[in-house]
C-alpha cells in the first residue's frame, strides 16, 4: 500500500536537525511520493532543491498571503523570482504554484495586496501550465469570487480544506480538488464527516501540512508525512471503505492533478 502526501513543508526549520533522516524513513514507510511546498521565495528555493535531491519529492513553489509585501509595487519582482525557479526546472519537478491565496485571519489590512499577489501568481501558473495550491482562511467569499472570474487553466487544490459547505460545493463546481489534513481527525471537527462525503472520490486528496496539524493520535507533536495514514484511515471510516481503496484513489488523484507519469 502506497500513500501520496500532497502537502508538506520539509523546507521548514523544524526539520533542520533531522531532515534527511525523516524524509528517508517516510519513504521506507510507504509514503512513496510527497510534495514539499513553499510559502515565500526562500522556502520555494529550498523545496526545489529537495525535489532535485530526492526522486520521490516534488516541489510546489509560490508566495503565500502571509508573505505578501507591504507595498503593491513589490509584487512583480517577487513573482519574477518564483518564475526564475520554474524556468530552471528542467526535470519538471515543480508540480504546482503554491501555496497561494488569501488569509484575512492574519492580514485584514492588506486585502488588496493579497488579491493582487494571488492573481499575479495565477497568471504565472497559467504561463507554465501548472495547477495552483490554494490557501484560504477567513476569506472564503473573496476566494470563490476570484476563482470564478480569473481563468485558471489547470485548476488546482483547495489545500487543508476547512469544513465549509459553500467553499467545497463551489470549488467542486469549478473543477478543483479538495485536500484534507489532520483536522478531520480532531474531536472538535463537528461536520468533518459531512464535508468529506461531499467530495467525489475522483476529487479527493490527503495531506499532512507537516510539520503542522499533526492528526490524532499524534496531535501536539511535530507532524510528518508518515501520519498521512491516519488521515486516510479517518476518510475510510467516513466513506465506509477500505483503507487501501482510499490510499489508491488519492494516490492516483494526486498523480493526475500534478501531471506525474
Amino acid at each position: 500500500m502506497e500513500f501520496f502526501d500532497t502537502h508538506s513543508h520539509y523546507n521548514d526549520e523544524k526539520f533542520d536537525t533531522d531532515r534527511n533522516k525523516i524524509i528517508e524513513e517516510t519513504y521506507q514507510n510507504g509514503i512513496t511520493k510527497f510534495t514539499c511546498c513553499g510559502y515565500n521565495i526562500e522556502s520555494s528555493q529550498k523545496a526545489f532543491l529537495l525535489a532535485k535531491q530526492y526522486e520521490y519529492i516534488y516541489a510546489i513553489c509560490g508566495i503565500s498571503p502571509q508573505e505578501a509585501p507591504k507595498q503593491i509595487e513589490e509584487i512583480p519582482s517577487m513573482v519574477k523570482q518564483i518564475e526564475q525557479i520554474l524556468k530552471t526546472d528542467e526535470k519538471k519537478k515543480v508540480v504546482a504554484v503554491g501555496e497561494i491565496g488569501l488569509d484575512y485571519y492574519w492580514g485584514k489590512e492588506n486585502q488588496e495586496i493579497q488579491k493582487k499577489l494571488w492573481k499575479e501568481q495565477i497568471q504565472l501558473a497559467n504561463q507554465f501550465k501548472l495547477p495552483i495550491v490554494i490557501h484560504t482562511r477567513d476569506a472564503i467569499m473573496d476566494t470563490l469570487q476570484i476563482l470564478k472570474h480569473q481563468e485558471v487553466i489547470q485548476k488546482g487544490i483547495i489545500h487543508c480544506c476547512s469544513f465549509n459547505r459553500e467553499l467545497v460545493k463551489e470549488a467542486l463546481k469549478l473543477g478543483y480538488y479538495i485536500s484534507f489534513a489532520g483536522t478531520i481527525t480532531f474531536k472538535n471537527a463537528k461536520n468533518a464527516e459531512e464535508i468529506v462525503n461531499m467530495v467525489p472520490l475522483e476529487k479527493l486528496l490527503i495531506e499532512t501540512d507537516s510539520p503542522y496539524l499533526a492528526p490524532e493520535p499524534k496531535r501536539g507533536t511535530r507532524n510528518n508525512s508518515m501520519n498521512v495514514k491516519y488521515i486516510a484511515e479517518k476518510i475510510a471510516v467516513f466513506r465506509k471503505m477500505q483503507l487501501e481503496e482510499i490510499a489508491n484513489i488519492t494516490y492516483e488523484n494526486a498523480k493526475r492533478i500534478f501531471q506525474i507519469q
